[in-house]
């Protein structure tokens, strides 16, 4: 009688052809555990590589500039078509496994690899074409760092978490529609190219992404308009783009930016201003009179206006109040707490100013996510014409 077999201590294999434990085997495959911190999440189904440098259209003289190039999926078929690839890559890991790829071969002369962060990178290297599987914690910055650039690259084609790519090339009124919106569609052409589903990566992430195409101007199509002014307005009308523009520009840190920049433009100009402090009754009723629908939580206006009203403080409805009540409601209406912040000349003047270019432009009631690139236009051409700047 044969004799039963028993398992080897510590679960070793009874022959060569046993095979290894599923989870075992697959851990096996990876090279490296991946950093999600870095956003590393590899592109491996190499038809939508190829689809991505397709769309680049590249040209064999052109320098291509790709951001987070992984285990070089990408890179590779970026060298077999370009000139020279610049690769910029955060974890020291990827950067060998690229290099490594690649040594050895004619493609190796073609590749430059630089280690570190993009964003923190003073300027980006000049290039035609921006190739990126991007880490979607650099979505924005590194879009705005790219139309920020004198010469920037003829076109991009970018990876993007799905939301975000939609934001991009939302339109005036869409729930999606943002100052990235607005700087993009301004500056450049934006094209969604195609969709990608999560299994496409190793190891998927948890949200879907897209591919966009962005063509920025250059020469003479270059809006010639400087980045930071039209910015810096954006970041004011769309930090509450559901409220009105009224409400966007009446908070204190925002006048309180105004008035800076406008002394610095009377600096500038030699245009004397009178900065002493306004006695605060005085400063009060001036206020009053320039301004009586400066929003100051921006909430109440908003409303009474998509209405078509004026808000008063209190609901129609309450018809049945004692006159008790409505008399203490009225007292307290006309009452009015000294404020602790005293104003200056300066910064009265600089709030009618305010009240004027949104009441000049027919702007002061409007949303920004109603705004087009027009409208905003319009708006900083009045504020330079009364010396506010934003930048």
């Amino acid at each position: 009688m044969g004799k039963a077999q028993t398992p080897k201590r510590g679960g070793a294999s009874s022959g060569p052809y046993d095979r290894k434990p599923a989870a075992k085997a697959a851990n096996n495959t990876n090279i490296f555990k991946f950093d999600k911190d870095y956003g590393q999440h590899i592109l491996k189904n190499p038809g939508i590589s190829d689809a991505i440098v397709e769309k680049a259209f590249l040209k064999p003289t052109d320098v291509v500039l790709e951001v987070g190039p992984g285990t070089g999926n990408i890179t590779v078929r970026c060298l077999e078509k370009a000139k020279k690839v610049i690769a910029v890559e955060l974890d020291p890991r990827m950067g060998a496994e690229v290099t490594k790829r690649v040594q050895g071969t004619p493609l190796a002369k073609k590749l430059e690899v630089i280690l570190g962060d993009v964003i923190k990178m003073p300027e980006l290297p000049p290039c035609d074409a921006l190739i990126s599987n991007t880490p979607y914690q650099i979505s924005s910055p590194l879009i705005f760092k790219m139309l920020a650039m004198p010469n920037p690259p003829r076109v991009a084609v970018l990876m993007f978490q799905r939301e975000f790519a939609k934001r991009l090339v939302a339109k005036p009124g869409d729930v999606l529609y943002s100052r990235l919106s607005v700087n993009v569609n301004f500056w450049a052409t934006c094209k969604h190219i195609m969709k990608v589903g999560k299994q496409n990566f190793k190891p998927p992430p948890k949200v879907e992404s897209d591919v966009v195409r962005i063509e920025p101007l250059t020469g003479s199509a270059r809006p010639n308009i400087a980045f930071e002014e039209f910015d810096g307005l954006l970041r004011i009308a769309f930090n509450r783009k559901n409220k009105t523009l009224r409400a966007s520009f009446s908070p204190k840190e925002v006048m309180s930016m105004c008035e800076r920049n406008y002394k610095v433009y009377c600096s500038l100009n030699n245009i004397p201003i009178d900065e002493s402090i306004v006695e605060t009754a005085a400063a009060d009723a001036t206020t009053d009179s320039m301004d009586v629908d400066m929003d100051v939580d921006g909430d109440n206006d908003d409303d009474a206006a998509a209405a078509g009203e004026e808000w008063d403080g209190l609901d129609d409805e309450d018809e049945d109040m004692p006159v008790f009540f409505k008399e203490l409601g009225a007292v307290d209406k006309d009452f009015k707490t000294p404020s602790r912040n005293p104003k200056s000349h300066v910064a009265l003047i600089v709030k009618a100013k305010v009240n004027k270019v949104l009441t000049e432009t027919d702007l002061a009631d409007k949303r920004s996510r109603q705004c087009d690139q027009t409208d905003f236009l319009k708006l900083l051409l009045a504020f330079h014409e009364e010396g506010i700047h934003f930048s």
